[in-house]
């Protein structure tokens, strides 16, 4: 199954355009979006194919920390996750 699995990381700098724009070159492999500019915070919502909701946020916090790494962002610790599947999204557009 798929899972879009968003997560925020939360720090004490203000995320540059620039530093959001390459996390977000990084995560487009994954169908992900970056979003922190502005704030001292950056993140991603990136697809994962699971077979359940655990596995899915453990794959998914490893792309998204070689993510922030390839970026050249601070490696704060995953403040939030946030885990939907495809067929929870479906049934939410209803």
């Amino acid at each position: 199954m798929r899972y879009s699995v968003g997560m925020r990381c939360e720090g004490d700098k203000v995320m540059s355009p620039d530093e959001i724009v390459e996390l977000a070159d990084a995560v487009a492999i994954h169908s992900g979006v970056a979003t922190g500019i502005g704030q001292e915070a950056y993140g991603a919502k990136i697809i994962v194919d699971a077979d359940s909701r655990a596995q899915a946020e453990v794959v998914a916090k490893e792309h998204f920390r070689v993510a922030a790494q390839q970026a050249g962002l601070p490696a704060w610790p995953i403040a939030e996750v946030e885990t939907l599947s495809e067929e929870e999204d479906l049934t939410a557009d209803r």
